[in-house]
C-alpha cells in the first residue's frame, strides 16, 4: 500500500492568508493556470485510486492532478473548523482576545464556535485508519493543510 497525501492548490482566502476550514470555496484562477502552466498530469506518481475531501477545493485539484482517475469523497477529512475565525487573517484577529488565547494555547484549545485540536485531529485520523484498513494499491488523498499536519502528527 502507498498512500501519497496532496494539499489542495491555493484559493482566494488563502491567497489573503485567512483561515478557510468551512467555507467552500473553489480553487483561486490564478492558481489553475498556473498549475496547468507548470505541470502536466504525469508530473504526479500513478495511483489506482484518489480520496478527497468533499470541499470543491479539494476535488477541483483532484480533477487538475488525476482527470482519469475516478475520485471517492470522504467527509472526516475535511479542514478544521475555525468558528469564529473563519474566513479572517492575522491582522483582522490580532486584537481579539479570544483568538489571543487561542494562540497562546499553540493553538490547542477549542477555537470558539469551532473545533478543538483535539477534535479535529482525532476526526481526521481515525478516517485515515480507516482508510488505511479498507484500501490496497496506490492512492492520493488530495486533501487539506491541517488534515495532513494532524495525520502526520500523529504517525
Amino acid at each position: 500500500m502507498e498512500l501519497i497525501l496532496i494539499r489542495h492548490l491555493k484559493t482566494p482566502g488563502n491567497e489573503k492568508r485567512q483561515y478557510i476550514g468551512s467555507t467552500d470555496e473553489e480553487l483561486s484562477e490564478q492558481e489553475v493556470l498556473n498549475f496547468k502552466q507548470k505541470y502536466k498530469t504525469d508530473s504526479y506518481p500513478q495511483v489506482q485510486q484518489v480520496i478527497v475531501s468533499p470541499m470543491k477545493r479539494c476535488i477541483q485539484t483532484a480533477e487538475l492532478i488525476y482527470p482519469e482517475v475516478q475520485i471517492q469523497q470522504e467527509s472526516l477529512l475535511k479542514e478544521c473548523d475555525f468558528g469564529i475565525f473563519e474566513g479572517k487573517n492575522y491582522d483582522e484577529l490580532k486584537n481579539d482576545s479570544d483568538y489571543q488565547k487561542w494562540i497562546d494555547s499553540m493553538g490547542t484549545m477549542a477555537i470558539p464556535q469551532g473545533e478543538s485540536h483535539e477534535q479535529f485531529k482525532t476526526r481526521c485520523c481515525n478516517e485515515f485508519e480507516s482508510i488505511v484498513k479498507a484500501f490496497q494499491g496506490t492512492a492520493a488523498l488530495i486533501v487539506h493543510g491541517g488534515t495532513i499536519m494532524a495525520v502526520l502528527e500523529k504517525y
